[in-house]
Formats: structure tokens, C-alpha cells, sequence
């Protein structure tokens, strides 16, 4: 009887020990990458840049870091279709790209040259901003703004499907059929 009740007690406490599972293959982070690293590896194997524009200080730039850009399914395009990259606007690295130097001189109160010439929208910088840039790395679009994972998985999709080529992004949501249905939640 008392090793019945012993075989009992090690069973229980047994059942109590949570078990530990492997992290699932949906909990990827994106590979962020520098301007430099992102442009040479463009030059080695041709892919589409997407480049997040933030403060340090800005709120919405740290929520779309939490919300959007880290959703599992937003991080796997960023890593499958893209060179994703950040850039803090108010840097004072100087920065390399497409053979020309940009740094942070103080003339554009902390902005940095590079986040004024890819990031400006009508005359204006905002944050967070994202810049599409082709597979030659050529400017197609910055779109300063929070967008929730929902919002930005069909405007990752139209430019990594090279979709702006021949059809408007209106046009493009007619027929998009995304992952995540509510926000946050992915299609099981």
C-alpha cells in the first residue's frame, strides 16, 4: 500500500511539470538589416528593399514594432520577400548607399540626410515611415503612417508580387486574400 501511494505521488507531481514544447515555427523575428548590408546583398542576389523610417521617441513607430512588424506573418515576408531594413531618422551614422554619402549635419534639425531623400512625402517627414524600393534599388514609394499587421501584409504583398507594374493597389485589395483575418490572429 505505501508504494502504491508513493508510485501515485510521483505520478502526480509528474503530471503537475508543465511541459516544455519547442517555440513553433510561426514565432520568427524579422532579420533586420543596415542600408549597406541590405545593398549588398541586392547587388549579389537582386530583391526589393523595404526600409522601416523611426525615432526613438516616436509611440507609433514602437507599436508598429510590436504589432506589425514582429506578427509572425508580417516578419516572414519582410524575411522571404524583402531586404528588410531600419533606419532611426535621427542617426549620426554616416551612411553608404548607391555610391553616395549621407550623414546627420544638423541642417535638418535631427533628421538624417537619408531619411529626408527616401522618406519625404509631399514635402513632409513623418513617423513611422516605410520606403518600397525595387530590385535596382530604385525608389518606388514611402508611406509614412501606423499600419496594423492587417493592414500592412496586402501592402507588402503588392510590391513583392511586383503587383504596382501593371495594376493600382485598389485594385490589388479587390482580389487579395490574406493570412490574418482579425487583427493579430492568423487563418488556422
Amino acid at each position: 500500500m505505501k508504494r502504491a501511494a508513493i508510485i501515485l505521488t510521483t505520478s502526480l507531481i509528474l503530471l503537475s511539470i508543465p511541459t516544455i514544447m519547442p517555440a513553433q515555427q510561426d514565432d520568427q523575428e524579422v532579420n533586420w538589416l543596415s542600408v549597406e548590408q541590405a545593398e549588398k546583398l541586392a547587388s549579389e542576389n537582386p530583391r526589393p528593399l523595404f526600409i522601416d523610417i523611426y525615432t526613438d521617441w516616436c509611440g507609433w513607430c514602437r507599436r508598429m514594432d510590436s504589432e506589425t512588424l514582429s506578427h509572425p506573418a508580417i516578419a516572414k515576408i519582410l524575411n522571404e520577400e524583402f531586404y528588410p531594413v531600419k533606419l532611426n531618422a535621427e542617426t549620426n551614422d554616416e551612411i553608404k548607399f548607391q555610391g553616395q554619402t549621407f550623414i546627420n549635419d544638423g541642417n535638418n534639425g535631427r533628421t538624417h540626410q537619408l531619411a529626408i531623400a527616401i522618406g519625404t512625402v509631399e514635402g513632409r517627414i513623418g513617423y513611422p515611415t516605410v520606403a518600397f524600393f525595387n530590385e535596382e534599388l530604385q525608389l518606388l514609394t514611402a508611406i509614412p503612417g501606423f499600419r496594423t499587421a492587417r493592414d500592412m501584409e496586402p501592402l507588402l504583398m503588392f510590391f513583392a508580387s511586383e503587383s504596382y507594374k501593371n495594376i493600382s493597389y485598389e485594385e490589388f485589395l479587390e482580389t487579395f486574400e490574406g493570412t490574418i483575418t482579425t487583427e493579430g490572429q492568423p487563418v488556422r
